[in-house]
């Protein structure tokens, strides 16, 4: 289990920015994908963008050209650049890591993300 620690949710108007932090406690972050997910209410979490050791990423459709992910390999860091930021973005943001061999999967507590049209 791997202790994660989200920051950097809050209130903004739609097209502005945001930039989601999530720590992880692990030895070796080199063996973790780590990723972003959204749970708005009523609705199932989704996938927002995932990132390999190898820095090869994924978006969900929704959020490609406006997100970005990206990760530092020494704070054991993995981001979430947030621009053009739209009403439907807000949702409870969680951080994943998703251990490489054993796909075990932890979470974080998640963080607020509201967007005011």
């Amino acid at each position: 289990q791997v202790d994660l620690v989200e920051s950097g949710g809050g209130w903004v108007q739609a097209g502005g920015s945001l930039r989601l932090s999530c720590a992880a406690s692990v030895e070796i972050f080199a063996l973790y994908v780590m990723g972003w997910y959204r749970q708005a209410p009523g609705k199932q979490r989704e996938l927002v963008a995932r990132i390999t050791d190898g820095g090869i990423t994924n978006y969900a459709d929704s959020v490609k050209g406006r997100f970005t992910i990206s990760r530092d390999h020494a704070a054991h860091t993995v981001y979430l650049q947030m621009d053009s930021l739209k009403p439907e973005d807000t949702a409870l943001y969680y951080c994943n890591a998703e251990h490489l061999k054993s796909r075990t999967q932890s979470w974080g507590q998640g963080t607020q993300v509201t967007v005011s049209s």
